[in-house]
């Protein structure tokens, strides 16, 4: 659950969109939509489906919080995030991002439905990269949910393979995305009462969220 960045992460955003075309260049991206049985334009459509949907977030319901201190943005952070001034009234409106939160999730459930996924392989290992991406988790008052970058895919890559080989690509994608989301966020909401936000979002908010990447790149770990 992130509050929106300032301008400087924008342009790495624009910088990791340029860095994705650079893949492609490669095949990296069409490699992860191949073993997803995607073609490489229904995989460009997922892309940037969850790319303009992370600019969108859907309200669920409002929870009491608490007002950070002062302080509460950390030191090494500082000079990356510009902090919003936005009237806060013991209250947060908790929502859900869709190009993070809705797509990651009807997409998993999609590679679930085809049939090739067995639903005890699914719950045993989106319980695993879950409990991981809790127990590395952090609240930040002020900030969001904080969590290293690759510790997701990874955990979510060895995890398929070690359970589902023969069809370790997609349950890599479902056990990543479902993982981090229930993990990091769905289990982490407890602790957005004490960021004194006014909005915080399940799957992101408003910049490229990295859980519908955290898929792809469990993928590509496979």
């Amino acid at each position: 659950m992130r509050q929106p960045f300032a301008p400087l992460p924008f342009f790495l955003f624009v910088g990791l969109l340029v860095f994705l075309v650079s893949i492609v260049q490669v095949g990296a991206l069409t490699l992860a939509f191949d073993k997803l049985g995607l073609s490489v334009e229904s995989g460009f459509l997922l892309l940037f489906a969850s790319l303009f949907g992370s600019a969108i977030n859907l309200p669920l319901f409002t929870v009491r919080a608490e007002a950070p201190p002062p302080d509460a943005i950390p030191v090494a952070l500082r000079g990356l995030l510009r902090h919003i001034a936005r009237e806060f009234h013991g209250r947060t409106l908790i929502t859900i991002n869709v190009g993070g939160g809705l797509i990651p999730i009807a997409f998993s459930l999609y590679l679930m439905e085809r049939g090739t996924l067995p639903f005890l392989q699914v719950i045993f290992g989106t319980g695993i990269v879950a409990s991981i991406s809790h127990f590395i988790s952090r609240p930040l008052p002020g900030v969001g949910i904080g969590m290293p970058i690759f510790v997701a895919p990874i955990a979510a890559a060895l995890t398929a393979v070690i359970i589902g080989p023969a069809h370790s690509a997609p349950l890599a994608y479902v056990c990543g995305t479902l993982g981090v989301l229930i993990g990091a966020d769905l289990l982490r909401l407890k602790d957005i009462r004490r960021m004194g936000t006014p909005m915080a979002a399940i799957g992101g908010a408003g910049t490229f969220d990295g859980i519908f990447m955290t898929g792809i790149v469990a993928v590509l770990l496979t």
